[in-house]
């Protein structure tokens, strides 16, 4: 799919993927071929001049908000998950640049010989070089999911949109996989979403895509096509401004 400049709604952009995008049918693990697939549809936005840059959760592999709920300290699981977060990122990192696709992984918690550390200004001039840069590891936080790591990454790069990739069409009023009658969002204000609870990201990611004018786009990844579609603007999913 050939994308002009003219064309590009949001030249830079910051994707957000959930870990279990990665996973096999079970939601655990590693699957190369879902890495691939994703993979193959960032490598079109790169050849077309999208500055990417992405987080991926780590729930395929540890999610510390289940742990803790299992009994685990809290902040021993979340520092888990972050690490979980390393390990989605060197795999998808790994796919990308098998594909000819330059690529950074930045991390929160310093390991100097898997990735960089996280430093705003280098990581600007790696996307402006065309490479695309996968930030791990969390805020470096306990208490901080990836969805609020995904926000105050993309306001400090500058991004213009976060686009968040989901297994279902967009924001709806209800979980659609338990309730068929619930109703697909094409569009609605952060302050709807804080207002209904929706569960788009956590609060404190609203709020600070709220306050900063950030754009959030919604949309089901499983579509082939479907993130070339976001940067070209065509309305897919659903739009939080």
């Amino acid at each position: 799919m050939g994308i002009s400049a003219k064309q590009l709604r949001y030249k830079r952009v910051l994707l957000k993927l959930s870990g279990e995008a990665l996973a096999h049918s079970n939601a655990f693990g590693i699957n190369p071929r879902k890495i691939q697939w994703i993979a193959e549809q960032i490598k079109v936005l790169t050849k077309n001049g999208v500055q990417v840059a992405l987080v991926i959760g780590g729930g395929n592999i540890c999610r510390g908000s289940t742990a803790a709920a299992l009994g685990m300290d809290r902040v021993a699981a979340d520092y888990m998950g972050m690490l979980a977060t390393v390990i989605n990122s060197l795999a998808m990192q790994e796919r990308l640049e098998k594909l000819n696709v330059p690529t950074r992984v930045q991390t929160s918690i310093e390991m100097q010989k898997l990735a960089e550390p996280y430093i705003r200004r280098r990581a600007i001039r790696h996307l402006e070089k065309g490479r695309v840069v996968i930030f791990a590891a969390g805020t470096g936080n306990p208490y901080f999911s990836t969805d609020t790591a995904a926000t105050l990454r993309a306001i400090e790069i500058g991004a213009d949109v976060i686009f968040k990739a989901t297994n279902v069409g967009g924001v709806y009023s209800a979980d659609p996989r338990q309730n068929k009658k619930a109703r697909l969002f094409k569009s609605v204000r952060y302050m709807e979403i804080i207002r209904r609870r929706l569960k788009v990201m956590d609060t404190t990611a609203i709020t600070m895509c709220m306050e900063n004018h950030l754009p959030l786009v919604v949309f089901d990844l499983n579509k082939k096509g479907n993130i070339q579609k976001a940067v070209l603007g065509k309305g897919i999913g659903t739009l939080v401004h």
